[in-house]
Order: C-alpha cells, then structure tokens, then sequence
C-alpha cells in the first residue's frame, strides 16, 4: 500500500459564496479531500502601506502531500484576489483513517 502524507492548505476567501464555488471545484478535480469553511471571519492585515480590514471567510483544505503544490497552484488560480493569502504544510502525523480516505478521495492507488 502506498503510504501517503496528509498535508492542509489554509486560505480566507472574500465570502462563503466564492468559498463554496473553489471548494466544488477542488473536490471536482480531487485536489482535495475536504474543505472546512469558517464564515464570519475578521482580518487585519498591512496592505498598500496601511492597515486593511475585510470580513472573509477562512477555509482550510484537506490534501495529501503529493498534491499540496497541485492545488496551491489551482487554488491561485481560481482565487478573485490579485493576491490570496494561501499558505500549505505537511502534517506530521495523522490518523491512519484519515490517511486511508485521503489516499482514496484525492486519487491515490498502490
């Protein structure tokens, strides 16, 4: 069996609608296993020299390893923002579940 790595990638979103519809595609393309949607989030961050503010919603993707620079670069590409803030990290340890349905969903075989 193939052993797998599971790996998040963390990215807030301008609303739950653009948030759904990079989801969908993801999942329709097996970039990802999963994408939890956190809505309602607040973000302060320096922008052109000056503190911004924006209500966004966070969303954190579930992948493997193997595909973390696959769906980084798919993600900047479906993303609205000239400049999304899209961040991705291995995991050191997982369920092994978790690592089974990964292997599964984002289209792993042996």
């Amino acid at each position: 069996m193939t052993e797998v790595q599971a790996a998040l990638v963390w990215c807030p979103c301008p609303n739950i609608e653009v948030a759904r519809k990079i989801s969908e595609q993801l999942l329709q393309e097996r970039l990802i296993a999963c994408a939890n949607m956190f809505p309602a989030m607040e973000s302060l961050f320096e922008w052109d020299g000056g503190l911004s503010q924006a209500s966004e919603v966070g969303v954190l993707f579930k992948t493997t390893a193997d595909s973390l620079d696959a769906l980084i670069s798919r993600l900047g590409e479906l993303h609205p923002y000239d400049t999304p803030a899209i961040l991705g990290w291995t995991c050191d340890i997982a369920h092994p579940a978790v690592l089974g349905w990964l292997r599964e969903t984002v289209g792993h075989t042996d």
